[in-house]
């Protein structure tokens, strides 16, 4: 597992809203509240921890855009979001 959290690590990288819009408009974007670290959450998905990331989606720690977000994202296109890929989900977190 810490050959996975490292690779996950590396491919940490910051993005803007623009190049993550397409991935909103396929419904493949998962917003990482800041209490998280995004890593962790890439890698119980990437292990399929079901009770870890369950756990995550009824505290809403982990969640899809709202509209709301979504709206906003729109109107700042060069707004930055810590950004990890683990197929077919995106992750995004706010930088802090």
């Amino acid at each position: 597992m810490s050959d996975l959290r490292t690779e996950l690590a590396e491919a940490l990288a910051e993005a803007e809203w623009d190049w993550l819009a397409p991935h909103a408009r396929r419904d493949s974007l998962i917003v990482v509240e800041s209490g998280l670290d995004v890593v962790d959450v890439a890698v119980a998905i990437a292990n399929d921890d079901t009770a870890r990331v369950q756990h995550w989606i009824e505290e809403n720690l982990i969640h899809k855009p709202s509209s709301a977000e979504l709206s906003d994202w729109n109107l700042n296109q060069s707004k930055r979001f810590n950004t990890l890929i683990v197929q077919p989900y995106v992750l995004v977190q706010e930088p802090q």
